[in-house]
């Protein structure tokens, strides 16, 4: 069985329950650390004392450099990897208990495919792993390749997908079950950019169908166009979290967005806005970018190990 439908195929039929009261996903105190072969005691962590809650219905990034522990974390949260400690939970179930990936669909970041099955048979054979079966199934295929734009391409074999045609298929083979939370690693890589803009499309329109979509990225301009919230990981820490548009505003500051404005109310606007003839458009903070946010919440946490280091090379 390919990875990408790897105990993700357990429902009997598609159905949307009712809204949980609880999160979409829950992470308590999550440690985990890799031993080194020939060095059992020394172990690489992975990730350090996590604590996550990703609400039903948003988009949430998850970001960090390379390393940082965002793919170990989501093989945790969908129980393909043991924890060393702490819990998961996916709407009040153990991940670890098979039930909790019911609701769930999973792109992996490089997903295997049957190459010599066309864009249909690929869904129909994911669909059927899910228990999917006659007219259901075919209403759904028909639904998902209309869905990510593939249905002129339906009878193409997977050996002849572009790199973005193969991601917007594994998206549909995620979805085909109808499922309430989408997990997503690294969905943009090796996109080009017209193939990430479609992409990112699909995942707002699974936002505005109020489907919970978790996604760890390192293209930063992207999550901030399409995530509610991010956690920024560094060195298997969260260092940053919390929503997008409180993140990166700037203290202080608030901008003015106005139309038909001459340069003499521009140079005086805040004694003569009220009296002019100028629409205020807009009032909002001032605010950074999610890149700079990033590298500033990274740079701190570097710093703050390397002086660890050096104390601790002191003592010794």
């Amino acid at each position: 069985m390919p990875p990408a439908a790897l105990k993700f195929a357990m429902t009997d039929s598609p159905r949307r329950s009712r809204p949980e009261a609880g999160p979409a996903v829950a992470v308590h105190g999550l440690t985990k650390t890799f031993s080194v072969p020939l060095h059992p005691a020394r172990g690489i962590v992975a990730v350090k004392d996590l604590n996550l809650r990703i609400e039903p219905g948003e988009v949430y990034g998850l970001l960090g450099p390379n390393g940082s522990g965002k793919s170990t974390t989501l093989k945790i949260i969908l129980g393909l990897v043991s924890p060393t400690r702490g819990r998961t939970e996916i709407f009040g179930r153990d991940s670890r208990l098979v039930e909790s990936r019911e609701a769930v669909g999973f792109l992996p970041e490089n997903p295997y495919f049957y190459k010599y099955l066309t864009g249909e048979e690929t869904l129909r054979f994911f669909g059927r792993l899910c228990g999917l079966r006659g007219a259901r199934l075919k209403e759904r295929i028909d639904e998902l390749l209309e869905l990510v734009g593939l249905t002129k391409a339906r009878k193409r074999r997977l050996g002849v997908y572009s790199k973005g045609m193969l991601q917007r298929i594994g998206l549909a083979q995620a979805l085909i079950h109808d499922p309430r939370l989408v997990v997503l690693d690294e969905p943009t890589a090796g996109v080009d950019p017209a193939g990430s803009r479609e992409i990112r499309d699909l995942i707002l329109d699974l936002k505005r169908r109020g489907i919970t979509v978790l996604l760890s990225s390192h293209l930063l301009a992207q999550a901030q166009e399409i995530c509610d919230r991010v956690g920024i990981l560094a060195d298997g820490v969260l260092v940053r979290e919390g929503y997008l548009q409180e993140l990166i505003a700037i203290e202080n500051q608030t901008e003015l967005v106005i139309a038909d404005a001459s340069v003499q109310l521009v140079n005086e606007i805040e004694s003569v806005i009220s009296r002019s003839n100028a629409k205020l458009i807009e009032r909002r903070k001032s605010t950074t970018t999610l890149e700079r946010l990033f590298l500033e919440a990274t740079a701190k946490n570097d710093e703050a190990r390397m002086s660890n280091d050096e104390r601790t090379k002191k003592q010794k």
